[in-house]
């Protein structure tokens, strides 16, 4: 798998993440189904690939000339 996400953007998901599971934990009842797009984000920015972001071609993980990821 090709990375296509960046650092910057990985940081936004993995706050967004734990933004979510604190609403869960704090709301409870009906907010549980906030854990699930929580685990997406935090797989998503752990792994540095998106699928959606492959499906239309965004990358936002910078390469310099050797090919090393930022």
């Amino acid at each position: 798998m090709k990375k296509n996400v960046g650092k910057v953007d990985q940081a936004i998901r993995y706050i967004l993440a734990i933004v979510l599971i604190v609403l869960a934990v704090i709301f409870q009842g009906a907010w549980y189904w906030l854990l699930l797009p929580a685990v997406i984000l935090g797989f998503t920015a752990s792994v540095s690939w998106c699928g959606i972001y492959r499906i239309f071609g965004i990358d936002t993980c910078k390469f310099d000339k050797g090919g090393k990821s930022d």
